[in-house]
């Protein structure tokens, strides 16, 4: 049972649809469920929509197709949201077959299944420093996306052309939250941050020559921001920058 569940339950017994009695046993029948369903490679987490207000997303890195498969599919049949992140080709066709209606997100890398409801209250909008950044940020942009949020992407928009994010500050200025993405030196969370009174999450890169170390040189700029209200995500993580911006958003 998801938390929109059980407040629609509670409804239904307010209005008089639903006896306290059957109410009772649907809840009953649901505290029976295990909080989580051993596959044996998997310990499937089917309480975490009740603890965190989002099911469990799958990490498809590292997992066969099958094992991506069989997790998803007991996700889904349990009338929860699906999410794979870092997934390939193969994952998804595992998925398609026990996952009816499935969708591939090729350029995020992501596996999804239905989208979350209620929207959260404005809009979260994805930056990117440039086009090399495009996989972490759509891996962004999907994962807000399925969990409620209107997106606004602005892309291709770093420091080196610094009038390409200026000109886009009325834009800037309309969203609820910002994230980041950006490789080689990190810069631009900063200016972002000076330019807006919303919180800015920012993500840094793998993208750079040698001395970006991997995306390290852009994390530690990150890390090191002079701007007022910008937190920063691991390397390339732009599935945690999007679970923390449509928390943001979707808080009263």
């Amino acid at each position: 049972m998801t938390p929109g569940e059980l407040k629609q339950l509670l409804a239904d017994v307010g209005r008089g649809d639903l006896g306290v009695e059957a109410a009772h046993q649907r809840l009953l029948d649901h505290l029976r469920q295990a909080p989580y369903e051993d596959l044996g490679f998997a310990r499937v987490d089917h309480h975490r929509s009740i603890r965190q207000g989002f099911p469990e997303v799958v990490f498809g890195l590292g997992k066969t197709p099958e094992q991506v498969a069989g997790v998803a599919e007991r996700i889904v049949a349990r009338g929860q949201l699906l999410l794979v992140t870092r997934a390939d080709r193969a994952a998804f066709d595992a998925v398609a077959r026990v996952v009816p209606g499935a969708v591939f997100h090729a350029d995020a890398r992501i596996v999804s299944h239905g989208r979350a409801a209620p929207p959260g209250h404005g809009t979260v909008m994805i930056v990117t420093a440039g086009t090399s950044d495009l996989p972490v940020a759509e891996e962004a942009t999907v994962t807000a996306e399925v969990m409620g949020n209107e997106v606004d992407r602005l892309y291709d928009v770093g420091v080196a052309g610094l009038h390409r994010v200026l000109a886009e500050s009325g834009r800037l200025a309309a969203a609820r939250v910002i994230v980041v993405v950006a490789g080689m030196e990190g810069a631009l969370p900063s200016v972002v941050s000076g330019l807006v009174d919303v919180p800015v999450i920012a993500v840094p890169t793998s993208v750079g020559y040698g001395a970006a170390f991997g995306g390290i040189t852009a994390l530690l700029a990150m890390l090191n921001s002079c701007a007022t209200g910008v937190s920063v995500v691991n390397i390339d993580n732009g599935f945690g920058a999007a679970a923390i911006a449509s928390t943001i958003n979707h808080l009263s």
